[in-house]
Parts: structure tokens; sequence; C-alpha cells
């Protein structure tokens, strides 16, 4: 008789409730987009390879491709910078780990704070413009962000949990 297969150990974090940020809406929304970037950031951190770029649904949407994404979509929304193949920003470079994406992600975050710390009123648009448009205002920009980031943050907790069991923020 064999032994039936050990279950997956499942690593379980603590799930960090929302923030408690100060009263002003720009407060509020700089905080929750903070919470949810922090959240994405960690679901890729510490995946394991291959796993982490495995499609994990029909769709092809894998763990590491959702943050590439992010980053991409970070830097065209605060920083005005052009995308030219928005499909493609869902897969990163096959050299590229996941310490490499979550570091880029990261670069991108501190460079869009930094245009953010610059906008005082939120309804002027933030500094850099789009190619083919004007710029948002900031609290679209905000807004939009706190949006995508949550939404992909939602995948990135199936897609990990998939992976190895882990599961919390």
């Amino acid at each position: 008789m064999t032994a039936a297969p050990r279950p997956r150990r499942r690593s379980r974090r603590r799930d960090t409730p929302p923030p408690r940020t100060g009263g002003s809406e720009i407060e509020v929304l700089r905080g929750f987009l903070d919470y949810v970037r922090a959240s994405i950031a960690a679901k890729v951190e510490g995946a394991p390879e291959p796993e982490v770029r495995t499609a994990g649904v029909p769709s092809g949407t894998n763990l590491l491709g959702l943050l590439h994404h992010l980053t991409f979509v970070e830097r065209s929304t605060f920083l005005g910078e052009s995308v030219a193949d928005w499909p493609g920003t869902f897969r990163a470079a096959p050299e590229d780990g996941a310490a490499e994406v979550v570091a880029r992600y990261r670069k991108a975050v501190a460079e869009a704070n930094d245009v953010l710390d610059t906008c005082a009123d939120l309804g002027s648009p933030v500094p850099h413009a789009r190619p083919n448009g004007p710029a948002p205002s900031a609290r679209w920009a905000l807004t939009h962000m706190i949006e995508e980031t949550g939404r992909h943050a939602g995948h990135a907790d199936i897609l990990r949990e998939l992976i190895d069991g882990s599961t919390g923020r």
C-alpha cells in the first residue's frame, strides 16, 4: 500500500486590514493606493520559479506578468510614458526574476509618489501629459490606480494560492 501524498503546506500571512489614514481626501486616496500596491508586491515576493511566470488560468495571466503590467500602468498614469503594446506588458522577459520585477515596480511607485507629492489640488492634472492626450486630474489618476491595482491584487491572491497555498496580505 502506498502512502497518501502529503498536503501542501499553506503559508498564511496575517490579513492586514485597510489603512487608517488622515481625514483629507488625498490622505485617504494615497493610503489606499499604497495599501493595494504593497499587497500585490508581497504576493510576488518569494513566489517560486517557474510558477511565478506560469499561467494560472486559460487567458495566460501569471503572477509576474501582473506586477510587470502594473509597473507600466504606474509609469503611464503618473509619469506620462507611452505604452505601445498594452497586452505585451503582461509578460515579463524570460531573464527577469521576481526580485527584478518587484524592484522595478517599487521604483515606478516611488517615482509616481514623487509626482503625487507635487499635486496639492486633486482637480489639477498630474504634471506629465500623456503623449496622446491631456494629463488626467490627480483625483482621476489616484482613483484609477486604486481600481487597477486592487483588481490585479485580487487576481494575484488567487494565483499565489494556486502556486503554493499562500494566503493573506
